[in-house]
């Protein structure tokens, strides 16, 4: 299936230079792409492959198309931030070539009578569905998920296989969820008394946003009394922990293996890089931007970039430096000594 480039252009807008008719059938990246596809530049350094890319048309910048148009004889579309209009032509593309699933619900579905499915939505085989639970139109199910009693499922929301959504979650319009999630599990909460550790019931539950996606593997639990929210375009990783009573502010996104402590605040349109952490009830303020694999041990007030990890060496170097970080307080009360010794000597000496 093809589309021609005015037909493009007219969906996602932006500057055409070139015959509108062209037919294109998907991306491809600067190297790979051949006179069927569109390919993009967003990073000036790769104008040399974008000049000789075999493309049929190039999405690019004004600033990269000033140089780059006198070598390349392709189409351009010209736009001010290529790399997004990227992803909304793959999103395109990928629609055109996209399995629907038939709505309905599969003969090996179990669903119970007091739940509430959308006659559009589409319920894939051995799907457990919990009374009161409401799957809302354009859902889709994928193959052994398990939706508990009374979860709500936005319209045009995607289970993929082996999704757990357990008791009284909630997920918005749109939303986006990866193979293996397990969301509303229970908060690792304990009492302790006397070396024995009480469990305390998590009464709580998890509720999700619009348009938030989700990773493989990535585990959300549920709040001890209030709700874990989750707000609106929020995109968590694969293999991500969201411990009981978080809150993690719109827009805001999460790479691999980051863990977030229970009762943690985070802010809107923040990001955190692969394996960060973040200790459980500290508040984190809009537009913090965290370095992969740094440790939050603070609450943070100030917007910004912030990294909190020892660069790597080889382990006889790190070795000598975690002595010499180990001995820092006795080195600076020996310090102190010395300041002292040396103002006496100046107050002697005047």
């Amino acid at each position: 299936m093809s589309t021609r480039l005015g037909e493009l252009v007219e969906r996602l807008g932006g500057r055409l230079i070139g015959d509108a008719d062209i037919a294109v059938v998907g991306i491809a990246p600067l190297n790979d792409a051949d006179a069927s596809h569109i390919t993009f530049l967003s990073n000036p350094k790769f104008r040399g492959q974008a000049a000789q890319t075999h493309a049929a048309a190039l999405i690019l910048s004004a600033a990269d198309d000033e140089i780059v148009a006198a070598d390349y004889k392709g189409a351009r579309i010209v736009t001010a931030n290529p790399y997004a209009y990227f992803a909304r032509a793959a999103q395109f593309f990928a629609a055109l070539h996209a399995h629907i699933p038939p709505a309905g619900i599969h003969p090996s579905a179990s669903v119970d009578p007091g739940a509430q499915v959308a006659a559009s939505a589409s319920i894939g085989p051995f799907v457990t569905v919990e009374a009161g639970a409401v799957i809302e139109d354009g859902c889709v199910v994928d193959a052994g998920c398990f939706i508990g009693r009374d979860a709500h499922l936005g319209a045009n929301t995607h289970f993929y296989p082996r999704v757990s959504f357990l008791a009284g979650c909630r997920i918005g319009a749109r939303g986006i969820i990866h193979s293996g999630a397990v969301i509303g599990a229970d908060g690792f909460g304990f009492a302790n008394e006397g070396g024995v550790y009480i469990k305390i019931p998590q009464t709580g539950a998890v509720r999700i946003g619009d348009d938030v996606e989700i990773g493989a593997n990535t585990s959300i639990d549920r709040g001890a009394l209030a709700d874990t929210v989750i707000e609106d375009g929020v995109k968590l990783d694969n293999q991500i922990q969201i411990g009981h009573n978080c809150h993690i502010g719109a827009h805001t996104a999460m790479a691999g293996c980051v863990g977030v402590a229970g009762s943690a605040i985070i802010g809107k349109y923040c990001t955190f890089g692969g394996a960060a952490m973040v200790l459980g009830h500290l508040t984190i303020v809009d537009h913090v931007h965290i370095s992969s694999g740094s440790m939050v041990s603070r609450s943070i007030r100030e917007p910004g970039q912030y990294t909190g990890f020892y660069p790597l060496a080889k382990n006889a170097e790190w070795e000598k430096s975690a002595v010499i970080v180990r001995n820092l307080a006795t080195m600076r009360e020996k310090i102190r000594e010395l300041e002292k010794t040396i103002k006496t000597l100046d107050d002697k000496s005047e």
